[in-house]
């Protein structure tokens, strides 16, 4: 079912999330027109895509949604796959407990913040995060963080899948294939990303109990095992530059949500305050993964010490996670199960916000229901982590820190497009699809690929080390350079585009 334009619809007294947009009104339905409205109809089911949620379409303020959406932010982010993250800092850049925890706490912070802001444009706008880009970047240089930002999600959650099924096949000792695993947490994901919102905030809030208790119980059971007093290896400009690097990853993830922050406002009254809806996201954010990248670090710091914890990390990242839980015996294997299944939290909200971004790129791929995006979406993250258990893990994780880089490029644009250009004159939030409203965006454009230039000059990372890397001894410094490339860029470029073109 395509979305119907809602700005030449009468405004409905009160409208269910979970209600369709409009159906076809033909006298004579199709047989696929008719599924589609049958499917649309279920219980719980969210029908709308892209199409703007209209102020008399929200939800009333309350207490309960408030608490809803920071949960949702928490249990789908202390899942495994971020605690993963947190092993680097001491196995892969050499560095102590302390400096691995202020590291990971500083850069889940920053990280953090940058969502937290993208965020505020849902209520006020009641648009998707990238259809709200449209009025930084332009309608159709916007295209091109979106197109990113579904290969970012694509990216996160096949890993998600990997690491689910290495930690049920470790229970298991083997017998059970990781294959096996994948698709199990893979058609959980489907499920529920296809019905939408309402589904997913009810399964992420329930999902949450049991996930949080058996990450306090690894904390007892491995906590005596992480050893605290180790020291970063190096000479100082090596250990400076290693925690410049481990910082900068800690903060791609909680980032890497930017681009989808605003998805989860839409229903939110139109005068919500800016400043609630920034601090649910990044208490939501902040506490989670300071909780995961934490215990992550702890884990690999035990590894040292642990010859049970070397031969499991040896094995795979779910198998240390499996031998955490070892003293518990039986009820260890238990909890590793219900750990495991935190990635499939992890992974509802990312393909979500992924379809609702093929929806974005153009009026063809609008038409497509936003379910059946989701039902590709998972198909192929299911692939990709089927065919690559073996190498896809190690390629992904260099990949998407290298994808974290253009997430701050944009929110850098963003941030200056609305202070600078956009200061006193407001958006009108009904004309997300003119495209004779919307800036041209070739400065946003210039912006961003020169935000990329300098991320390449100063990117550190396995296969390639940027010039500039080279020069700050060896870190990673690609975020930091590209935002001051696209800070520098911008201004001068947009000034001359509204000379020229007017908008």
């Amino acid at each position: 079912m395509a979305d119907s334009d809602p700005e030449k619809a009468p405004a409905a007294a009160t409208v269910d999330v979970t209600a369709p947009a409009s159906l076809n009104n033909e006298p004579t339905k199709s047989t696929l027109q008719t599924l589609n409205a049958r499917i649309e109809g279920l219980a719980g089911f969210e029908a709308r895509g892209i199409t703007r949620v209209l102020p008399s379409e929200r939800q009333p303020a309350s207490t309960s949604a408030d608490a809803q959406v920071l949960l949702m932010w928490f249990s789908a982010n202390i899942s495994i796959n971020n605690l993963a993250v947190g092993l680097l800092g001491p196995l892969v850049f050499g560095l102590g407990f302390l400096d691995c925890a202020m590291c990971a706490v500083v850069g889940g912070l920053l990280g953090s913040c940058s969502t937290a802001f993208m965020s505020i444009w849902g209520p006020a706008s009641g648009n998707r995060t990238m259809v709200v880009c449209r009025y930084f970047m332009g309608y159709w240089p916007s295209k091109v963080p979106c197109f990113l930002n579904i290969i970012l999600m694509v990216g996160y959650i096949t890993i998600s899948y990997i690491i689910g099924g290495q930690v049920l096949s470790a229970v298991s000792g083997g017998s059970l294939p990781i294959t096996v695993g994948i698709v199990v947490v893979a058609v959980v994901v489907w499920v529920v990303a296809v019905f939408g919102m309402a589904v997913f905030h009810h399964y992420e809030r329930w999902s949450l109990i049991p996930q949080i208790l058996v990450l306090f119980v690894l904390i007892g059971c491995a906590g005596p095992h992480f050893d605290t007093t180790t020291e970063s290896l190096g000479d100082a400009k090596t250990i400076a530059a290693n925690r410049l690097s481990f910082l900068s990853l800690c903060l791609y993830v909680p980032n890497s949500w930017a681009a989808a922050a605003s998805d989860f406002y839409v229903y939110y009254p139109e005068r919500t305050s800016r400043l609630k809806i920034f601090l649910l996201t990044l208490s939501g954010l902040w506490l989670s993964f300071t909780l995961v990248y934490l215990l992550g670090i702890g884990l690999a710091t035990g590894i040292a010490t642990n010859a049970d914890w070397a031969d499991a990390n040896a094995t795979s990242t779910g198998a240390l996670i499996v031998a955490g839980f070892g003293p518990l015996a039986g009820f260890g294997k238990f909890c590793a199960v219900v750990v495991a299944m935190s990635v499939i939290a992890n992974s509802i909200p990312g393909t979500y916000s992924a379809a609702l971004g093929f929806q974005t790129l153009g009026r063809y791929p609008k038409e497509v229901p936003r379910y059946l995006w989701s039902t590709a979406l998972v198909l192929v993250e299911m692939l990709l982590a089927l065919l690559g258990r073996e190498h896809l893990f190690a390629i992904f994780s260099n990949f998407l820190a290298l994808m974290g880089y253009w997430v701050e490029i944009m929110i850098c644009i963003v941030v200056q497009e609305h202070l600078l250009f956009r200061r006193g004159k407001g958006y009108d939030w009904t004309k997300w699809e003119d495209k004779t409203y919307l800036p041209v965006g070739w400065a946003a454009l210039a912006a961003f690929l020169f935000g990329w230039l300098g991320a390449v000059l100063g990117m550190y990372q396995v296969w390639y080390v940027g010039p500039l890397a080279e020069l700050a001894g060896f870190a990673d410094v690609g975020v930091w350079v590209g935002c001051g490339f696209a800070l520098v860029t911008f201004p001068p470029l947009r000034y001359l585009e509204l000379r020229v073109i007017g908008r």
